[in-house]
């Protein structure tokens, strides 16, 4: 962990997050007393892939008639 003071950060705070790489701290202080820390947040795991069928027996009822045409599109049929 590296420390710097609040008027080194106030003039270089880009590049010292820019110089942050994942697990990286950087300890601001002014008169010696820590006021501020810069932590770069861990990287979010990737999604787990989808898996096929988790849904699976959840539709419980379906309607004889769920296929058929509509009756409001019957002109255009």
């Amino acid at each position: 962990m590296s420390t710097v003071t609040i008027q080194e950060a106030q003039a270089n705070l880009f590049d010292l997050i820019r110089r942050l790489s994942p697990g990286d701290e950087v300890l601001i202080t002014e008169n010696n007393q820590p006021v501020a820390k810069l932590v770069v947040p861990p990287a979010e795991p990737p999604p787990k892939p989808r898996q096929f069928g988790t849904m699976k027996g959840s539709v419980l009822y379906m309607a004889p008639d769920f296929d058929g045409p509509l009756d409001d599109f019957a002109e255009y049929m």
